[in-house]
């Protein structure tokens, strides 16, 4: 099992201050669990892995520790179809796909990606954590680490630091919706990923494409593909047709033959295949007011 391969889709860019994986591979962790903040220190090799935990959300953490590695998922399930997912597969044998069980976790940055650079939404997501969040458990802590906001927390995140932060007003508001049925959304990790992606999307705001980059992470859903990507449909079809340009609809179709495990396969897809090339210069974020 690789950990840093597994547990990569939970860091929100460079300098995320609630997950650091650092050079000698030990990864860290910050989360608000149903018991309270804590934190998570993973270190070790694939043969025998040592967890360490902080903070009243610690023995919660340790707990779902399984899960979170990838102990739920099948990778047996799983038959390449194309020669480049085939040389994929081969090529990242410790891939796993972690379960999280935590919603607004993975929930709200999804929102803060909405339509935007991540690079945008990656800054967006530092200065609320910094500004909002609370200092981790244990010695992440003095690392500057931090647990993000609890419901309540974000609610009364004022009207300027969402501005400050790069956020506009329609997802501000529709993480402000999330939070009112915080209980409701957490209670989604215990549902099967259709019922899941259906109470998140009964959300205003929360569509198909934030319903499957959470559910991705916090349920481990093999089949959840991200459609509505600005991107992603144009990798998946200019790796496996050699097309620059492709949709939803072409993906999809791409994808079929991976039925129950598109996600995988797009995974294994974006670890093995360049982006196609560019004939038009990139989207210019916009600065935050502030920095942090």
């Amino acid at each position: 099992m690789d950990i840093r391969l597994t547990l990569n889709p939970l860091c929100r860019g460079y300098g995320d201050p609630a997950f650091r994986i650092e050079r000698d591979g030990t990864v860290w962790r910050a989360s608000r669990t149903p018991e309270g903040p804590g934190t998570l220190r993973l270190t070790g090799s694939p043969a025998e892995i040592e967890a360490y935990a902080w903070g009243p959300g610690g023995p919660w953490l340790l707990d779902a520790l399984p899960a979170l590695l990838g102990a739920d998922d099948d990778p047996a399930a799983f038959t390449p179809r194309h020669r480049l997912v085939h040389a994929a597969h081969r090529r990242n044998p410790g891939l796993r796909l972690t379960r999280t069980g935590l919603v607004l976790e993975s929930l709200i940055p999804s929102i803060l990606e909405q339509k935007v650079t991540t690079t945008e939404a990656y800054r967006g997501w530092r200065l609320l954590l910094h500004r909002h969040g609370e200092a981790a458990p244990g010695p992440a802590g003095a690392d500057r680490m931090r647990v993000m906001p609890d419901a309540r927390g974000w609610a009364l995140v004022p009207s300027w630091d969402w501005h400050g932060a790069g956020v506009d007003n329609k997802r501000a508001s529709t993480v402000l919706r999330a939070v009112r049925v915080a209980a409701g959304l957490e209670a989604a990790a215990a549902l099967p990923v259709a019922e899941a992606s259906a109470r998140l999307q009964s959300v205003p705001g929360i569509g198909p494409w934030t319903a499957a980059e959470t559910l991705q992470r916090t349920h481990g859903a093999a089949d959840a593909v991200t459609v509505g990507d600005l991107h992603l449909p144009h990798r998946i079809g200019y790796a496996l047709t050699g097309e620059r340009r492709s949709s939803d609809e072409v993906m999809l179709q791409l994808l079929a033959p991976y039925a129950g495990q598109r996600h995988r396969a797009t995974r294994l897809i974006l670890l093995n295949s360049p982006s196609p090339p560019r004939r038009a210069p990139r989207l210019a974020p916009n600065p935050p007011s502030y920095r942090s």
